[in-house]
């Protein structure tokens, strides 16, 4: 790092980009995956499944613009974990990130492991991919996107507009085909929407598990929350993004949906193993390759932004001292690189031994615990601090209605159908309590902690940021505190 050079977190992501932001992680591989979840667990009721959709939509919207609040509150990187900190304490931000610590990169492992299977298919026709290539293509995959973020945020947002443009290009194709053959196709087809409700209706247990699988499709909204910091005005674009991006993308998700039962069964559906695959191999067999092509870029930008945004995450922690010094130090292109490196670490480990595929079905259940305890935070800090500065305020009901939904979709299942994994995940948030006592509230350990600071500053060639605190953003100017010597808070 040379001498005189800023290192903090630029604010250079404007509205165009941070709606490109979201859509890349919302649209990832959900779309391709979520359909036959949705109606498998409607009772292959076309109704019910269709209704859950734009019920997922409006759930996602109520969520996400709750969740707003946070990152124009406290327009900073990782706003989520700082909140918590603020609201519920810095045991419950440790919880929120411990979970983060290892979902995230199992979630990232998982996605890499299903891109290169996808990669690498067309080269084994009629057969199964070994796990040595696939998981050795994963590696790859994930390392250049690691090298890409750590360039800097300019290289990052034209990689996700470019590959946005890819998928939606796609998803496009596949809702006007879907439209065009509903509108000139067969009797069977069209009563299919004629009779969409004679089917079976699911229970609640049904209905939450469909919810689920849906809402993953949708998951990743709160991705501008993640990277306030980096925002231009974040308490006018924040809102703007989340209203703009979701309204676009359940327009999508409906119309690919309704696309996809135009030419295919619900029971054709539910047993295909690729929805789209199937879809384009009845419509233009020659042309599976698009779908291959769609599904792989709608992967590689979600993976490349849940990089980006959960080095921030780790950023904020590492800040309030409830992670090492170096994962706040920046590179010379305003990156927090060693967070980065991090994560990549964990997730390749993750990789190695085994198909996670499955993971990603436990991602949404984490998820919406999480949501649920930063609404409890957000009215308590409602009531506790009334007189601090919200720039955007939600309402009130949508905050209860989000409670409302959190405790639906994460009791249900446990109380109609409880799982073992139900027992794993609360295992695993309670096993943070022994990382948390020694190395976060006795602080032991920490000597050590910083010889290995400085030998990996050197090895890197990072540096504190110039401010602890960050800018705060207010309208459209930026405040700065007086600098700072980045240390570890108690």
């Amino acid at each position: 790092m040379k001498m005189g050079e800023s290192t903090q977190l630029q604010r250079v992501i404007g509205y165009f980009h941070g709606t490109i932001f979201l859509f890349s992680i919302i649209i990832g591989a959900g779309i391709f995956i979520a359909p036959k979840g949705v109606l498998k667990y409607s009772s292959l009721n076309v109704g019910v499944s269709l209704s859950i959709w734009a019920a997922c939509a409006v759930v996602s919207m109520l969520a996400a613009l709750s969740h707003a609040e946070l990152g124009t509150t406290f327009p900073r990187s990782g706003a989520q974990y700082y909140f918590l900190k603020r609201s519920l304490g810095p045991f419950i931000a440790f919880f929120y990130l411990w979970i983060n610590l290892f979902s995230t990169p199992a979630g990232i492992a998982a996605r890499s492991l299903l891109l290169a299977g996808y990669i690498t298919q067309p080269f084994y026709p009629g057969c199964f991919v070994p796990e040595m290539p696939k998981k050795c293509l994963a590696l790859a995959i994930l390392w250049c996107l690691g090298i890409l973020n750590a360039r800097g945020v300019k290289e990052v947002t034209w990689f996700q507009t470019v590959s946005t443009a890819v998928k939606v290009t796609v998803l496009g194709f596949i809702s006007v085909t879907g439209i065009v053959l509903l509108v000139r196709g067969r009797r069977e087809n069209l009563a299919r929407f004629e009779k969409a409700f004679d089917a079976e209706v699911p229970d609640a247990s049904q209905i939450a598990e469909a919810f689920l699988q849906g809402l993953y499709a949708y998951s990743g909204w709160g991705v501008l929350v993640r990277i306030a910091g980096e925002l231009k005005n974040p308490s006018e674009n924040i809102p703007k993004c989340v209203v703009t991006a979701l309204t676009l993308v359940a327009l999508i998700y409906l119309l690919v949906n309704i696309s996809y039962l135009a030419v295919l069964t619900p029971k054709e559906i539910v047993s295909s193993d690729a929805v789209a695959v199937t879809w384009m191999d009845r419509v233009i067999p020659s042309m599976q390759w698009a779908i291959s092509l769609g599904v792989s870029s709608s992967i590689v930008s979600s993976l490349n932004c849940t990089v980006f945004s959960t080095s921030r995450l780790w950023y904020m922690a590492s800040q309030e001292g409830q992670l090492p010094l170096i994962l706040s130090t920046l590179n010379i292109h305003s990156c927090p690189v060693a967070a980065v490196i991090q994560m990549l670490i964990f997730a390749s480990i993750l990789i190695i031994p085994s198909d996670l595929i499955l993971l990603i079905n436990y991602v949404g259940f984490i998820d919406w615990i999480q949501l649920g305890l930063m609404m409890m935070g957000l009215l308590k800090l409602r009531f506790q601090e009334p007189n601090l500065s919200r720039p955007y305020k939600v309402r009130l009901p949508f905050v209860f209605g989000t409670m409302v939904m959190s405790l639906f979709l994460v009791l249900t299942p446990i109380i109609k159908s409880p799982q073992m994994y139900h027992i794993y995940i609360i295992l695993f948030i309670l096993s943070g309590l022994l990382f948390y006592l020694p190395f976060v509230h006795f602080n032991l350990g920490s000597t050590y902690f910083n010889k290995i600071t400085c030998f990996l500053q050197l090895l890197l060639n990072v540096s504190p940021t110039d401010d602890i605190d960050e800018y705060i953003s207010i309208g459209e100017n930026v405040q700065k505190n007086s600098p700072a010597i980045a240390t570890k808070k108690e």
